[in-house]
C-alpha cells in the first residue's frame, strides 16, 4: 500500500481507502503520475463478447478504486470501445483520470485497415475526441507501426502530424505501439527524443518474457513503459483465446493444456498471468483489459495481495512442466496481411 494520493485523486468520487493501495510512478518524462494497473479499452467491444451496462459499471469501478490511466483505440470495435468510453466518462470529473488513444490501424478489411498519412491521422484524432467527448487525450500513440509499408511514412507523415495536433492542444504526449519489440526500437532510434511513450503487448507474460531484453534500451530513452496483455490477449486464460487470436496451434495448445491443469485445481489461469507479468520492474504500468466488474476485481487482487498457497503451487508446476519455453507469434499478421494485399 502505497498510502499517497495521486494528483488525479478526487473527494467524492474515489474510494479513498483503494486509492491509498494503490501505487502509482511516473510515465517517463511525461511527468504523469499514474496507477500500477491501466484500463485496457480493448474489452469494450464486442471482440472479447461484451455487455454496454457493464462496461459502464467496470469502467466507474475502476476509477473509483485508483486506476488513472485508460487506453483505447479506434480499432477496438471500429471506434465502438471510444463510444463507450464516451458515455461512461460523462460522469467521472476530467481531472480523475488519464487517458490515450490511437491513430493508423483503423477497419477490419485489409485494404483499410491501416493509414500512416498525415490527412487520415489528424482526422482520426479529431474522430475520437469526438466519441470520447473529450477536447483533449493525454496521450496519442501511433498503432503497430509494424503494419507501416516502411517506417519513413511513420517519421514523415505520421509523427509530424501528431507533433502538430499536440502544439494545437488535442494531445499532450505521444507513443507508440507495436508487437515486434525490434521494429520499436528502430523506430524509437530514428526518431531520437520524439516520443515519450511506448506500449510493448504480450511481450512479458508466462509465455513470453523478450520485453527483458529491450528494457534497458526503453530507459534509456527516458519514456514511459507502458506492459500490456498480462493473459497473451486471452490466450492465458481458463476460458481460451478467441477465434482470431493469431498465435499458432501448437502454441495455443500449451495454453490450453495450462488451462486444464487450472481447471482442474479450481484456479484462475489469468490471475496467475496477471500476477506473473506485475512483478516485472522498471515499467510504468501494467495494461489490462477489463470488460467486467469479476474479472477487474481479479486483476486487481493479483497485484495488491499476491497469490494463495495453492495458488502458488499451480502457478509453479506451470512454469516447470507447462509453460518452459518462451514463444510468441512475430510475423504471423503480418505476412498474412502482406499477403492477403498483394493478392488483391
Amino acid at each position: 500500500m502505497s498510502g499517497k494520493l495521486p494528483s488525479t485523486f478526487v473527494k467524492g468520487f474515489h474510494d479513498e481507502e483503494q486509492v491509498r493501495r494503490m501505487e502509482y510512478s511516473t510515465l517517463g518524462k511525461t511527468g504523469l503520475e499514474i496507477s500500477k494497473v491501466a484500463f485496457g479499452g480493448g474489452a469494450l467491444c464486442s471482440n472479447y463478447g461484451f455487455d454496454l451496462d457493464e462496461g459502464i459499471k467496470t469502467v466507474h469501478e475502476a476509477l473509483r478504486a485508483g486506476i488513472n490511466y485508460i487506453d483505447t483505440a479506434p480499432w477496438y470495435g471500429q471506434g465502438r470501445s471510444e463510444e463507450v468510453l464516451g458515455k461512461a466518462l460523462k460522469d467521472v470529473p476530467r481531472e480523475a483520470y488519464y487517458i490515450a488513444t490511437k491513430v493508423a490501424r483503423y477497419e477490419l478489411d485489409y485494404e483499410n485497415m491501416f493509414d500512416f498519412s498525415a490527412r487520415k491521422t489528424r482526422e482520426s484524432v479529431e474522430k475520437s475526441l469526438q466519441l470520447l467527448g473529450l477536447e483533449y487525450v493525454d496521450v496519442i500513440q501511433i498503432h503497430d507501426v509494424e503494419f507501416a509499408e516502411n517506417l519513413d511514412i511513420v517519421l514523415n507523415e505520421t509523427l509530424p502530424a501528431l507533433e502538430q495536433l499536440v502544439k494545437e492542444g488535442k494531445a499532450k504526449y505521444i507513443g507508440l505501439s507495436a508487437y515486434p519489440l525490434s521494429v520499436l526500437k528502430e523506430c524509437i532510434s530514428r526518431a531520437e527524443g520524439r516520443f515519450d511513450t511506448v506500449l510493448t503487448y504480450a511481450r512479458y507474460t508466462l509465455l513470453d518474457n523478450s520485453l527483458v531484453d529491450y528494457l534497458d534500451f526503453f530507459k534509456s530513452q527516458n519514456l514511459g513503459i507502458i506492459c500490456a496483455a498480462a493473459h497473451a490477449l486471452g490466450l492465458l486464460t481458463n476460458a481460451g483465446p478467441q477465434p482470431w487470436h493469431p498465435a499458432p496451434d501448437d502454441q495455443k495448445a500449451i495454453a490450453r493444456q495450462a488451462a486444464e491443469v487450472c481447471i482442474k485445481r479450481g484456479v484462475q489461469l489469468g490471475k496467475l498471468a496477471m500476477y506473473y507479468t506485475s512483478q516485472l520492474r522498471d515499467v510504468s504500468t501494467f495494461l489490462v483489459g477489463n470488460q467486467t466488474r469479476q474479472l477487474l476485481h481479479t486483476n486487481l487482487a493479483a497485484v495488491h495481495h499476491g497469490l494463495s498457497q495453492q495458488e502458488q503451487e499451480v502457478l509453479q508446476h506451470l512454469r516447470e512442466n507447462i509453460l518452459v519455453k518462451s514463444s510468441h507469434w512475430e510475423g504471423i499478421e503480418l505476412e498474412r496481411y502482406w499477403a492477403t494485399l498483394k493478392k488483391k
